[in-house]
């Protein structure tokens, strides 16, 4: 394991040789089946996580079951909803969900709390704050100020041609239901813009959908 870490966090190999084998011999390894909840709200932070393969979908539920995707969390990357409940002692305010089979070290709240000290690692763990608060200004814009067709819209055009995904899945992606996402994307069809098939949306007009996308603030 120690190799393929230290490839995909190279902030670790800056650490003192000590410092470097305690990460290595107290963190441990735990791999997840696709849809398995990694943590959830209101649950302790047991440690921070180093994403060795797969991805972690991190949302925020409502009270009416519906959730918002904040983020993904891929290898060599972290998550900062954990970073901030270890730095904070708090609990999780967010749920975290394997997309795929996931595969994590988790390093122990403890020795985290140690690392810190170190400048290198201190600067990796606020690089990644400074990166991820920058995703979540472009969410929280795009959900205040863009219409739902046009968040659509966009999302569609960012995964080329041929869209391979079902309607709930459009909607969990938007933080919508999969009623609106099927009466836009009938919309968008009837327009001439997409055709539509059983979980695959080809795109026609991709003129047609960023004039949809266009959005004037």
């Amino acid at each position: 394991m120690n190799a393929p870490l230290a490839a995909l966090y190279p902030v670790l190999g800056e650490l003192p040789a000590t410092l470097r084998s305690r990460v290595f011999e107290e963190m441990r390894t735990m791999t997840a089946p696709a849809g398995a909840m990694i943590f959830d709200e209101h649950q302790p932070c047991q440690g921070f996580p180093f994403i060795l393969a797969g991805c972690i979908r991190v949302t925020k539920a409502a009270a009416n079951g519906r959730e918002l995707p904040l983020y993904r969390v891929l290898p060599g990357e972290s998550c900062i909803i954990t970073s901030s409940c270890l730095l904070g002692h708090a609990d999780y305010n967010a749920r975290g969900i394997a997309e795929a089979e996931t595969t994590l070290a988790l390093l122990p709240r403890a020795l985290f709390d140690e690392l810190l000290a170190q400048s290198c690692f201190r600067d990796f763990v606020f690089r990644l704050f400074s990166e991820r608060i920058a995703d979540l200004m472009q969410l929280v814009t795009e959900v205040a100020f863009h219409k739902l067709d046009q968040r659509l819209a966009n999302l569609l055009l960012g995964r080329g041609r041929r869209v391979r995904a079902t309607h709930q899945q459009l909607a969990d992606e938007l933080g919508s239901v999969r009623e609106m996402v099927s009466r836009l994307l009938k919309g968008f069809a009837d327009q001439g813009l997409v055709s539509l098939s059983r979980e695959q949306i080809e795109i026609l007009d991709p003129a047609g959908l960023r004039q949809i996308g266009q959005i004037a603030l």
